[in-house]
């Protein structure tokens, strides 16, 4: 092979030699030629090529010999006998003595270069067909760390081309349609960076359950990264607001949810690899700095620019330098495939009850059928098709099961670990990290496992009815009335990032306090008065958090800028807490804080908390959250909603308080709106107007209290009706008087998405907008479609939405 290079270094290689040497090498080399002008820094290192891994097949017959095996598969021979056999032929097949001579002199040389003998290197597959746009092969190859010496080097990379026909690599190729003898392997040999000192993991430039492009996704543990590809921890996730990275003056860091990381993989004493627990400190800290996850984002937006498509990237930091590494690049092959003009929904039709267990939700579709409970993927013969697979964890072993099985839970794993990245690419959905599946579920017994609920997937008892719809985004018409959505949980806001909606209406803060923060803001403000129980609670939640009031504003920012990213630049209208007292005094450490009130419903409740001396300090909380959101993540599509104002001077209290705590109407080009829905506010309209920049119609509240009539009243529920002529006649009285006084308005409710008629009713009158749950949303634009039509026939002035796209809409920071 006169004049063939067997080993060619990084520095020498780009993305146009994916031929020559696969996708992943590929890819290092295009990033150490072409970013380090970027500042992106990559481990030196060099590749074997295609050409040599043919004179090992070619040296003997043993590509006919494999090819003798392959027809035996295709024939219907065993899977598992056929890898086996063609492993077995090629690690007795020599390496050719030219190739080791090369792989031995090019390993000298990276030794010299880093100025040590002998330096730890880790030895990747790397397929020819591997890491495409089209399929990406993750993890179907092998990897081997912490190598050292050149014997053994020879021999990881020996076992990397046996690997080349391991049994999941052989299945995933035939379910591709790859020819195995046209895909060649070739073997990366890369310095090894000392994260089993620190930590690694991966990062995604997009949302890897959503597809939500304006999101850089970073997954962290302890030690080195195979624990986190392999799912056996429950990682960091922190995410990154793309436009708000591009400013340096901005923290672009919008969420942070520190995992348990209970093992590491650490160096072993004589080579290669073990796993280890981690401590106590270790699993209660993060993994990366706000700087750190800022330069790694950095890099990964550098790079994703570079190769224009979302990529999965592999990132490590050295332990003793303190120094970040990008160790692998891939296009990403699951997200970026899928066609953003379509929206697939999936639906329990049923009641669930309460569930069996929870997880983190892979996907967002519904799967159910018998359970199997494995340990590990020797018996294929025992699952059946339709099976839902319960393990510990799953890495490549397991795809020939995985791709049979109606839904998968396991014990661990985050949402890049093997389990769910597979299960993405194969459109299986999946509940991960659930710590108990194996203990809890049995086999044979029927479950049902929906990830279809927003970031929290469950797994209930039964076979539960579902349906599922898809909706053609290109059917969805215009409208000049704003067609908003509501949202309240922030790990399903991303979801729907593809609905045309223009904005969130309503954003409800209770939602985030009740499941994300869990405690009562005064119980973090006075600990003192809390009993041994609530004390031990809020010391659980909030470990870690050397200032627990910090807890509460952080859990609440991340909230708040999920949903507020998810519709970036339309405006997202965030309600300030609207709890009821016996509401309130169900959260953690509520009791001592909240009175018992006959009725709550007409209560202590909104605006007049805010001011109190009973809920001042947990007020000041809500606004430092909102405030951080603004005016440090740059999120300025934020705008304030005040829920149940009573009265003009409760309006001008509420808006010192929040002045006094840094959210000043009108700076930074802040808006504050009102809710609609006391009598009060449609009387005093003119008045409120000059107080607050727009209105949303509480249609629930302004019926109860015009009509007056407990919503919540069984005996009282057929009176309770939102078309009877005292409130429609409310709801035009206000829509005018907003819009004579030059405010925006809008109405956020169900009754739109259930009676065609109101909406009618609603565009008529000349709403701005109105905001329903995203479901409903294709539905409701159409019923808006269809009447307004008749709206501008009857000669009646277009509405003032337009405020919406205009002055209520930011400019990117």
């Amino acid at each position: 092979m006169a004049g063939t290079r067997r080993v060619i270094p990084f520095a020498e290689l780009g993305r146009q030699e994916v031929g020559s040497v696969g996708g992943k090498n590929a890819s290092l080399g295009e990033m150490t030629a072409h970013l380090a002008d970027a500042a992106v820094r990559v481990p030196p290192g060099f590749a074997t090529t295609a050409d040599a891994y043919g004179e090992l097949l070619d040296g003997h017959g043993l590509r006919g010999r494999i090819e003798e095996q392959i027809a035996r598969l295709h024939e219907g021979a065993a899977l598992d006998e056929v890898g086996a056999a063609i492993r077995s032929m090629t690690l007795a097949e020599p390496l050719p003595t030219g190739l080791r001579a090369e792989i031995v002199s090019a390993y000298e040389q990276l030794g010299r270069d880093e100025g040590r003998e002998d330096p730890e290197v880790a030895v990747r597959s790397s397929a020819t067909a591997e890491d495409l746009p089209e399929a990406s092969f993750a993890g179907q190859q092998e990897t081997y760390l912490n190598v050292r010496g050149a014997a053994r080097l020879l021999e990881a990379v020996h076992r990397c081309y046996a690997s080349l026909y391991t049994d999941r690599a052989i299945d995933y190729r035939e379910r591709m349609g790859f020819d195995h003898l046209q895909v060649a392997l070739s073997v990366g040999v890369q310095i090894m960076v000392r994260s089993d000192l620190a930590g690694a993991g991966v990062i995604f430039t997009l949302d890897p359950e959503s597809g939500f492009p304006e999101v850089i996704v970073i997954s962290a543990a302890c030690g080195l990264g195979e624990t986190v590809v392999s799912g056996q921890v429950d990682p960091d996730e922190y995410t990154v607001f793309k436009p708000s990275l591009k400013d340096p003056g901005l923290n672009p860091l919008i969420d942070v949810r520190v995992g348990a990381k209970r093992r590491k993989a650490v160096y072993a004493e004589h080579g290669l690899t073990r796993t280890v627990d981690t401590t106590a400190e270790e699993r209660s800290q993060r993994v990366l700095t706000d700087a750190e996850v800022r330069l790694l984002a950095d890099w990964a937006l550098t790079v994703e620019g570079h190769y224009g498509c979302p990529m999965d990237l592999e990132w490590a930091k050295d332990g003793l330098t303190g120094d970040l590494w990008i160790v692998q690049a891939r296009p990403e092959t699951v997200q970026s495939r899928r066609a953003a003009s379509t929206l697939r929904r999936c639906r329990l039709t049923a009641m669930p009850g309460t569930p069996l267990l929870a997880g983190i939700a892979v996907g967002e579709a519904i799967g159910s059928g018998p359970v199997v409970v494995m340990d590990s993927p020797v018996d294929l013969d025992r699952f059946p098709s339709g099976g839902v697979l319960v393990t510990g964890i799953t890495d490549p072993d397991w795809e020939p099961i995985m791709k049979r099985a109606s839904a998968i839970v396991t014990d661990h794993g985050g949402r890049t670990s093997h389990a769910a990245i597979v299960s993405r690419e194969l459109g299986v959905p999946a509940v991960v990290g659930t710590g108990r599946a194996t203990h809890t579920l049995h086999d044979g017994q029927q479950v049902t496992v929906s990830c279809a609920e927003g970031g929290r997937g469950e797994v209930y008892d039964g076979l539960l009815a579902y349906e599922e719809t898809e909706t053609d985004l290109a059917d969805i018409p215009a409208t000049r009335t704003h067609v908003m959505i509501n949202l309240a949980d922030p790990s399903a806001a991303f979801r729907w990032w593809c609905l045309p909606a223009d904005g969130v209406g309503l954003a409800r803060l209770e939602f985030i306090v009740a499941h994300q923060v869990k405690v009562h803001p005064m119980a973090l403000l006075h600990p003192d008065r809390l009993d041994a129980a609530d004390r031990c609670a809020v010391d659980q939640l909030t470990e870690g958090y050397l200032d627990r009031t910090r807890y509460f504003s952080d859990r609440l920012a991340y909230g708040i800028a999920r949903i507020a990213a998810s519709r970036w630049p339309a405006p997202v209208v965030v309600r300030t807490s609207d709890f009821k007292t016996n509401e309130y005094a169900r959260l953690v450490g509520g009791r001592p804080f909240e009175p018992v009130e006959a009725n709550p419903m007409i209560g202590w409740r909104g605006a007049s908390r805010y001011y109190s001396d009973g809920y001042r300090e947990g007020f000041a909380l809500e606004c430092r959250a909102l405030r951080r959101v603004r005016d440090e993540m740059g999120l300025t599509n934020v705008i304030v909603m005040i829920p149940f104002c009573r009265s003009l001077e409760e309006a001008d209290r509420v808006l010192d308080v929040m002045a006094e705590e840094g959210l000043r109407r009108g700076e930074n080009g802040l808006k504050v709106h009102v809710m609609a829905e006391i009598p009060a506010n449609v009387i005093l309209a003119q008045d409120f107007a000059e107080r607050f920049d727009g209105f949303s119609i509480g249609s629930n509240d302004l019926t109860q209290l015009t009509l007056g009539v407990d919503r919540d009243s069984e005996a009282l529920a057929h009176v309770f009706d939102e078309t009877d002529p005292a409130v429609t006649r409310s709801i035009e009285m206000l829509v005018q008087r907003a819009q004579a006084a030059g405010r925006s308005i809008g109405l956020c409710g169900q009754r739109p998405s259930d009676d065609p008629a109101f909406t009618e009713f609603l565009v008529k009158t000349g709403i701005d907008s109105v905001s329903v749950a995203p479901d409903s949303f294709a539905v409701v634009k159409q019923h808006v479609a269809a009447a307004e039509p008749r709206r501008y026939e009857q000669g009646r002035t277009a509405p003032s939405g337009t405020r919406w796209s205009q002055a209520e809409q930011p400019s990117p920071s």
